[in-house]
């Protein structure tokens, strides 16, 4: 039995609070987006759908099925070689899809902002759906190979146990080659493309702000108002909290990749050690990008806001309805008596 550490017992917590509030949150993000009536294009829906959809499956192999469900139920089917291997291709399956539909989504962005001629052959609903599927199913059947780099811990009765990673997977060449183009695809290469993306949004916008600002002030145009612009900065606030967001969390998680590389640090000294607690840590960060999204389409989403109230309030208002219904069919079917007039009462 592992030391009860304060990380540990914070882990204890964090995770089963994470699946209760992030699988529902998600579940509720996409049937809310799935409406089409928060204001925002089809396209955009489509993304951001999507990207809820790939949240909510990071949370469900990733946390229940990985980490809480081996450790509140110990000795299950689940704790066997063959189940760990497929529930760890899985969950690196649902978090590369996870990240690239974030990184599908900031460059239709940056098409949509920055290129005008590009925009409206590029950001549709059929380009949208043909970007997300070949994403899905590129991504899945990379991870496909990971299924055999694992072999069981021990074995009892037959039946093998656990997982640790083979020997040939630290020194044949195809799967060194393997192991770095996993590092490439998922974290190095989606942090940098989101900073270089979000970088040259920002660079355009601030030129096309100038130039639009000139131009209003050549025509003497005493409404500074404009319609564009305001179109343009609520996307723009979208995609940087999106993209920020991803950003921030995911930060600590390849700092220390990036360290832990370099370093050759493969084993820890114990769980009070910082390597270890660094990457625990990380990981939890990681973990919790997946219920970010919901969060900031209420905070920068007005229409979401609204229709979000209304999913909570729904339940309320039926049962109100339904009373009142209930109520009406009853004083209608129920006659109504002749009242006999007073004089005619008999009190023997």
């Amino acid at each position: 039995m592992r030391e009860a550490t304060i990380l540990h017992q914070i882990e204890e917590i964090y995770y089963p609070v994470l699946t209760a509030v992030g699988i529902p949150v998600n579940l509720m993000a996409i049937v809310i987006l799935s409406r089409g009536k928060c204001g925002l294009s089809r396209c955009i829906t489509l993304y951001l759908v999507a990207m809820a959809t790939a949240d909510m499956m990071v949370i469900f192999t990733d946390v229940l099925l990985y980490t809480i469900i081996p450790f509140y139920f110990p000795g299950t089917y689940m704790d066997t070689t063959p189940a760990i291997s497929f529930i760890l291709v899985l969950l690196s399956a649902a978090t590369d899809v996870s990240v690239w539909f974030t990184i599908t989504f900031t460059f239709d962005r940056f098409v949509a902002i920055c290129c005008q001629k590009l925009r409206t052959k590029y950001c549709t609903v059929e380009t949208a759906t043909v970007v997300l599927t070949v994403v899905s199913v590129v991504l899945s059947l990379k991870n496909i190979p990971l299924y055999f780099i694992y072999e069981p811990e021990y074995i009892v009765d037959n039946v093998p146990w656990g997982v640790k990673i083979s020997s040939s997977f630290l020194t044949e060449s195809a799967w060194v080659a393997f192991d770095c183009l996993s590092i490439i695809l998922t974290p190095f290469l989606p942090f940098f493309l989101i900073l270089l993306l979000n970088a040259l949004t920002v660079r355009h916008i601030l030129v096309a702000g100038r130039i639009r600002r000139r131009l209003q002030q050549c025509n003497n145009n005493e409404d500074h108002h404009d319609p564009e612009m305001e179109k343009r900065r609520k996307s723009i606030i979208l995609l940087f909290t999106i993209s920020g967001s991803f950003i921030l969390l995911w930060m600590t998680n390849v700092l220390y990749f990036m360290y832990w590389r370099t370093a050759n640090v493969y084993d820890f000294m114990g769980v009070h050690d910082p390597n270890y607690i660094a990457e625990q840590t990380g990981y939890m960060l990681q973990l919790l990008s997946s219920c970010t999204n919901t969060c900031i389409y209420v905070v920068t989403q007005t229409r979401f806001r609204e229709q979000l109230r209304d999913a909570l309030i729904y339940p309320f208002t039926a049962v109100v309805a339904w009373f009142r219904s209930s109520t009406d069919y009853v004083r209608a079917t129920i006659p109504v008596q002749s009242q006999v007039p007073p004089d005619d009462i008999n009190f023997d």
